[in-house]
């Protein structure tokens, strides 16, 4: 087997690979919802009580005790406050967080665009984070019960806003219950973070002993894709819920198969639960060593169906006179590497979806690392791809190296080939032999140059999901008319220069005894690869054409060097 064989080899698994991800896009893609009305999820059940030893039982109990709907108490409640910090507008109602958007994120890459708004309570979007408590000794705030603002605890004239040179803003609520218990909510913001700290202190006022559950939970419909395109990464971007127990480590559940793949009763101590979606997601994570309960539910309204993720823990045992606290980080943002392992969080870092396979998402979030730094240095991510592409090139050269000495020598003993072609005939197999006698003798490796061209698809692929998935990158411009390298050249000229690279590593790849079939294969396939990266992101196009760029100029070196001169024919006998 020749290297134009295992060039057409490996361009022919980049295709399967390309049309495995298309049809597996298709089974991932988001479930089309009808509009729904506005309301609020409850929990089908909630764990038994503490075990004498103070540990959660992970089975739920009979639905006695179940969150109510809680509609008298949502008439009772407050109106919702507006908090704005400088990367944050949300509406806050003490169970809920019923609205974010995201200020430093326009929705489109249209001038004057309104802001990605992550949470909504619209019918069509909606999507809200949750919290409140459950017991079975007596009244307990759900998410939906009357949280009042804790104006004692408030300075006067607060407006909610995080102004210039503050770098905190705390927003207090209160729940006050029969028999002396109080519930105190704490959210607290931090200047240019997207992570939210509530924090819940339970005061027994009273003469009982109180015990209760804390659940926090996200609820949302599925969103419509912007995007919808061949090769569109938003398409390829997981969408669903996802958790991560120190056990089990990372696992995830698209909506198509919230009800196909079994209930979801699991027993963590620590993790996290979130829904994940093109570039953001929202995410509830309770302290380390808490105890919770993850489940799945995909409660019915009136107008369809929505889904939800849910922890219930950890539990508190609060005496008469007593206090308990517990607390919890809420995630409401885009994918930003950076924040998200500076929470120090096991498994956070998966939340950034590039794969489902851990190797394809350690890889990636390795290459990643790379762009980062080489971004912090050129402060423009197409020429960190660029810069990437020129590391991955110096990195792998002894072996590219080796591939294109073996391909000049090829070249060089073309005219010997040919004769042995002429001599043998029709008799491919004699032809094949005196091919490889030939090649042992000149100490010619034909495939020995197959290692750089395989190691090309997983970093093609790593590339491909850092588009999709990293917020870094989204809507990131290079030069000129590239202002957007997760979308497609809009004029096409990166696909168009890429074919025309093709075509000439082509012309420089030797084609010793390749029959008239593979021969009109090599010629079409920069035709068939420039329209098929026509639809990909600029991005994922310019790595391509820089790495074959590079790869035409150090061919046709090797080639000067090595295989500029044909051999002379054997001596005749």
């Amino acid at each position: 087997m020749n290297q134009t064989r295992v060039f057409l080899i490996i361009a022919w698994l980049m295709v399967a690979t390309l049309l495995w991800m298309e049809w597996n896009r298709e089974q991932i893609a988001p479930p089309t919802q009808p509009p729904v009305a506005t309301g609020s999820e409850v929990p089908q059940g909630v764990p038994a009580a503490p075990a004498a030893d103070g540990s959660i039982p992970s089975a739920p109990q009979s639905s006695a005790a179940a969150i109510p709907s809680g509609q008298p108490a949502r008439e009772q409640a407050a109106a919702g406050v507006t908090v704005v910090t400088d990367v944050l507008e949300v509406e806050l109602d003490g169970g809920a967080m019923t609205r974010a958007d995201l200020l430093a994120y326009p929705a489109s890459n249209e001038p004057d665009s309104d802001p990605v708004r992550l949470f909504s309570s619209a019918p069509g979007d909606y999507f809200v984070a949750q919290s409140g408590w459950v017991s079975n000794d007596g009244a307990a705030p759900t998410h939906e019960a009357a949280w009042q603002l804790d104006r004692a605890a408030l300075p006067a004239g607060a407006d909610f806003r995080l102004d210039e040179g503050e770098q905190q803003l705390v927003v207090p609520f209160v729940w006050t219950g029969p028999d002396g218990l109080v519930i105190r909510r704490s959210f607290t913001f931090e200047r240019g973070q997207y992570v939210v700290q509530v924090r819940d202190e339970v005061v027994n006022g009273g003469t009982q002993p109180w015990q209760g559950f804390v659940y926090r939970q996200l609820a949302r419909v599925p969103r419509a894709l912007e995007s919808k395109g061949p090769m569109s990464p938003e398409g390829y971007s997981f969408q669903g819920a996802a958790w991560y127990s120190p056990t089990d480590k990372y696992e995830r559940r698209p909506y198509d198969d919230f009800i196909d793949d079994g209930p979801l009763n699991k027993p963590v101590t620590g993790g996290w639960i979130a829904f994940l979606q093109h570039h953001f997601f929202g995410a509830w994570i309770p302290e380390a060593g808490d105890a919770t309960t993850f489940s799945l539910a995909t409660p019915t309204t009136d107008g369809g169906t929505r889904y939800l993720i849910r922890e219930v823990g950890p539990g508190v045992s609060v005496a008469p006179g007593g206090t308990a606290q517990t607390s919890a980080r809420l995630w409401v943002g885009p994918k930003l590497s950076e924040q998200i392992h500076a929470q120090d969080v096991p498994g956070l870092e998966r939340a950034v979806d590039f794969s489902r396979f851990s190797i394809m998402a350690t890889l990636a979030g390795w290459l990643f690392w790379v762009l980062e730094k080489l971004y912090g240095l050129l402060g423009n991510w197409g020429w960190a791809i660029v810069g990437l592409v020129v590391l991955l090139k110096i990195a792998m050269y002894p072996l590219s190296a080796a591939q294109y000495k073996s391909m000049a020598k090829m070249r060089r003993f073309q005219p010997r080939i040919a004769q042995l072609k002429e001599r043998y005939g029709d008799d491919k197999q004699k032809f094949q032999m005196a091919m490889m006698e030939l090649y042992k003798k000149e100490k010619i490796n034909p495939v020995g140059g197959c290692l750089p061209l395989l190691l090309q698809m997983p970093v093609f692929l790593a590339l491909f999901w850092m588009l999709s998935e990293s917020a870094e990158l989204r809507h990131a411009p290079w030069i000129l008319w590239i202002d957007d390298l997760t979308a497609r050249d809009p004029y096409f000229v990166l696909p168009v220069i890429n074919m025309v690279l093709m075509w000439a590593t082509t012309q420089l790849n030797p084609t010793p005894g390749m029959d008239p079939m593979q021969k009109r294969m090599m010629q079409i396939m920069p035709l068939v690869f420039g329209v098929m990266f026509a639809f990909f992101p600029a991005g994922l196009v310019l790595y391509w054409v820089v790495n074959a760029g590079l790869g035409l100029v150090q061919q046709w070196w090797m080639i000067k060097k090595h295989g500029d001169k044909p051999a002379a024919p054997p001596a005749k006998a």
